[in-house]
């Protein structure tokens, strides 16, 4: 027993010999930005009520504890740290989707070339369900200090949300000064630990 032990302690060092160990929390923070008026001033908030399936909790590169991950996000519960506009989006956009749940899944990653000392950055391509519509979105990547972040951007009207933007615009028209963007950046980011790297983290 004690030989085959140091035998799947060798094979596992072996694994890992001049490579990394990568480790990802289970917790990831979901965050948005929508545009208003003419100056399209940006209108930050984040999603308070999500479901995070990763794929892998550990893994030798980011393909192996990314792709496949999956969340499921409450659109009723957000915060833009304005309860009143935070009741107002729900009620006059949020709520007009005809689903109230968003889907994501990540499909693919692709790592840009490294250059040592700076940023690790790449694509993303994430599979989003919202409104009954699915398409896969686009979003580069930063990792750096143990902090894995991403971004994108999507159009409303590539979803069929034009009614819901309507009726937020419609609500907040002075506010707004008439003008709600159609384009939405979205975001993600997570805490992913990396030890025993001896060389460059692959995508």
């Amino acid at each position: 027993m004690k030989k085959l032990l140091l035998t799947l302690a060798l094979l596992h060092t072996m694994a890992y010999a001049g490579g990394c160990i990568l480790t990802q929390s289970k917790e990831i923070n979901i965050d948005w930005k929508a545009y208003k008026t003419l100056g399209k001033i940006g209108v930050g908030g984040k999603f308070t009520s999500l479901d995070y399936a990763p794929v892998a909790l550990e893994g030798k590169n980011f393909r192996e504890l990314l792709v496949g991950s999956k969340v499921t996000i409450d659109m009723s519960k957000i915060d833009t740290g304005n309860q009143a506009r935070d009741k107002t989006l729900v009620a006059f956009f949020f709520n007009k989707m005809r689903d109230n749940k968003i889907n994501a899944t990540i499909e693919d990653i692709k790592a840009d070339k490294y250059i040592k000392g700076q940023p690790r950055t790449g694509t993303l391509s994430v599979a989003i369900t919202m409104n009954e519509k699915s398409l896969s979105i686009p979003m580069k990547y930063h990792f750096e200090k143990e902090h894995f972040k991403a971004e994108g951007t999507i159009d409303l009207a590539d979803f069929d949300a034009l009614t819901a933007l309507a009726s937020i615009n419609k609500s907040c028209y002075d506010l707004h000064s008439g003008k709600t963007w159609r384009d939405v950046t979205i975001g993600f980011h997570t805490m992913i630990k990396a030890e025993l790297c001896k060389i460059e983290i692959k995508k």
